[in-house]
Formats: C-alpha cells, structure tokens, sequence
C-alpha cells in the first residue's frame, strides 16, 4: 500500500496467521451441509423463483448499494469482453461481506455470476435457498459432495457463466494488502483449458468522511499452458493472479481504513 502519512487507522487488528486468521465475525454456528445438499436444481418454480430474486431483484439492488454505500467503480471491467461469451473463472481478494457477494453479479450482464463460499454463509439460519438462488456454490462436507460440487462448478462454466473464487479463503475487512493463497483452487481452469481473471478491490479516500471507497481492477484474462505439468500449470496460473492483484494492491489501495498488524508476543488480536 502507498504510504498515505495523513491516514488514521479506525482501529488497528492484530493477526497471527495470514493463512488462518478469519475476522468475518459473522458470529453464527457453522454447520455442515445436509446429506441431500443438491447442488444443481432443474425443477421449473425453483428457476422461476431463482431468476426473479437474481435479475428483478439481487442485480438491481447490488448496482444501487454499491453506488451509494462504497461509492464503487470498476476500472478496466471491458477486460472480461476478450473471451466473448465463454465461461471463465475470476480470483477476487476476500475484504468486504456485502461487496464480496455483489460484484460477482455485476461482471456480465447477459450471464449469470457464481460464488464459491464457504460452509459459514450456508449456515445463515433461514437463508439457504436465497443465497443458493442468487449464486452461491457451496464447498462440499463430504467425499460425495465434493464430487457434486466441481461437477456444478464445471456445467456453471459450460454454461458460459463466471465462476468467482476468494482463494485468500479467510475475511479480512478492508484489508489494503493481499494474503499469500495457495494454487489448489487453480485446479479447475488448469484442469479444463479456461480462462481466468484476478479480480482486487482497493480502498482509498473519500472527499468527505472517514469510510472508504472502493475501486475494482480487472486484470487477464490468463489461460492455463497445456504444455506444462498439471502442478505447475496450476502454479503457473496462481503466481499470475496473485501478481496481477499484488500489484494493483500497492498501487492502488492508498487508504487503511482498519490497519493490520502481526501479532507480537503478549498482543491480543483485535
């Protein structure tokens, strides 16, 4: 992040694994998915109901908060128009809730987007369905459901739908950097030749008040060298999303609303 010397920090948060460390507080229990989980519905009132609350709902209200709340903007959005109306995945940084849910639906307009979440925003009692109907693809509990679960991530991309990832997998509220990730979830694009996106939301300072707004830069897109080993095509893929997101981070992320700091012996985190 550019030094920015007049910015105060609302508060300071300590960490101690960039790897672990979730501070989503979403402070509800963490259940499995239930053993019938189906993860692709065909039947005619469930994809009535899921294209009203998706298009006449969930995409008109998601442009609304973001022009309002975060004052968001993409920058360089036109470069998902280079793979025309194939499907392709996009590989986000995980620091903000309701935007993180949000921007996946406003990449294409013609398509539908998709989320990869984790088992914490399936687990919102009594918001399930919503939330599968407005493109969550939940992480599978079992064996089985795994199975089920890169089978739907692959007919989403069929489809010619965007399939959206957070690999840093952990929240990070406002977070100005981006937190090392492994290549395991490159798995699916190296696997099937698609293409990917890296996707970094940066924060910087408004003309008025201290909340921050939001700017989204996308870069590639990437495509997976069908030369190369299954593990280092995964590598490959990885090193150029997180280089891409790493770079705009720095340039662009000028203004740390919530500071984070590694944790020193006798700290307490938050």
């Amino acid at each position: 992040m550019k030094e920015n010397k007049k910015n105060i920090p609302r508060k300071t948060i300590y960490y101690e694994n960039e790897l672990t460390d979730d501070f989503a507080k979403m402070g509800i229990e963490i259940k499995p998915l239930r053993e019938n989980y189906r993860y692709i519905h065909r039947g005619p009132l469930w994809r009535l109901f899921s294209f009203i609350l998706y298009r006449i709902i969930g995409q008109p209200l998601a442009w609304l908060y973001t022009k309002i709340v975060p004052l968001h903007r993409f920058k360089n959005k036109k470069a998902i128009l280079k793979v025309g109306i194939s499907g392709a995945y996009v590989y986000a940084n995980h620091t903000n809730f309701i935007l993180d849910a949000f921007l996946p639906n406003l990449l294409r307009h013609f398509r539908r987007g998709y989320i990869v979440v984790g088992p914490d925003t399936m687990s919102v009692p009594g918001l399930n369905n919503i939330v599968e109907m407005l493109g969550a693809i939940p992480l599978g509990s079992t064996i089985k459901q795994k199975k089920e679960m890169v089978r739907c991530v692959k007919t989403r991309i069929r489809q010619r739908n965007l399939v959206t990832i957070y690999p840093e997998a952990h929240m990070w509220p406002y977070y100005t950097g981006i937190r090392p990730f492994t290549d395991a979830s490159f798995s699916y694009p190296a696997h099937t030749g698609t293409p990917v996106f890296a996707m970094t939301t940066c924060y910087q300072k408004r003309k008025i008040g201290s909340f921050p707004k939001t700017v989204t830069f996308i870069d590639g897109p990437f495509y997976p060298d069908e030369s190369l080993p299954m593990a280092e095509r995964k590598k490959v893929l990885r090193d150029q999303c997180y280089n891409a997101m790493k770079d705009r981070a720095e340039k662009n992320s000028t203004y740390e609303y919530i500071a984070y700091r590694k944790k020193e012996d006798g700290e307490s985190k938050d």
